[in-house]
C-alpha cells in the first residue's frame, strides 16, 4: 500500500535542501536518510533522501543528485509516498491515514447531505477537511471531536454536528429565535 508522507515545501539555503510539509505521524521512520520515496507527479521520482534535519522547527531534507537550489526549486509542491505495509495501519480505533479519509461523503446526524472530503489540511492547530458541497463550494470543517461525531469507513461517510454557522447561515437563523423573531426579518 501507497500512502502521502510529505509534501515538498520551498528550498532553503543554496545546497539544495528543502523544507516538507510532514503528513505521517512517523517522520524519523518513513523520511529518513536513506529512504527511497515515489512522488506525484511519477516522472518527479523516486527519489532517496541524503540527508534530514530540523531547522527552526521545520524538517529539512536534501535528496541524492539535488546540489543547488535551483533543483531544490524544481521539486516544489511534490508529493513524497511511501510503501507502507498495510499490518501497519493504525491500531487504535480513532486514528486514521489520509486516504481513508479522502472521499468520505459528509453527513449531519438527520442524513443531510454537507458534500464529499477532497482535501485534508494539516494545520499546526488541527487537521481542517476540505469538503466539496453539491454546488460546488468549498467547507471546511475541523477534524475535532466536537465536530466529527463519527467516521464510517465501511459506509464511507463522515457524520458531524457542526455549531451554528460553520457550515451554512443558521447562526442567522438562530440569532432571530433568540430575539424572539422567526419571520425571517430582522428586529
Amino acid at each position: 500500500m501507497q500512502l502521502v508522507v510529505a509534501r515538498i515545501g520551498r528550498a532553503h539555503g543554496i545546497k539544495g535542501e528543502v523544507t516538507v510539509e510532514v503528513r505521517t505521524d512517523e517522520p524519523e521512520l518513513r523520511l529518513g536518510p536513506g529512504a527511497v520515496l515515489q512522488t506525484e507527479p511519477a516522472s518527479a521520482g523516486p527519489l532517496t533522501i541524503e540527508t534530514g534535519r530540523v531547522h527552526s522547527g521545520r524538517l529539512l531534507l536534501r535528496f541524492a543528485g539535488v546540489k543547488d537550489r535551483t533543483g531544490a526549486e524544481a521539486l516544489r509542491n511534490i508529493l513524497l509516498i511511501a510503501d507502507v505495509d498495510p499490518a501497519e495501519l493504525p491500531a487504535e480505533p480513532d486514528e486514521y491515514y489520509d486516504h481513508q479519509l479522502m472521499d468520505l461523503d459528509v453527513v449531519l446526524e438527520d442524513g443531510t447531505e454537507i458534500g464529499r472530503i477532497t482535501e485534508i489540511s494539516h494545520l499546526p492547530s488541527q487537521d481542517l477537511f476540505i469538503v466539496e458541497r453539491p454546488d460546488g463550494t468549498e467547507v471546511m470543517i475541523p477534524f475535532v471531536g466536537e465536530i466529527v461525531a463519527e467516521i464510517d469507513l465501511e459506509e464511507q461517510r463522515c457524520v458531524i454536528t457542526p455549531p451554528p454557522g460553520l457550515i451554512d447561515d443558521r447562526a442567522e437563523v438562530v440569532s432571530q429565535r433568540d430575539n424572539g423573531r422567526d419571520d425571517g426579518k430582522e428586529a
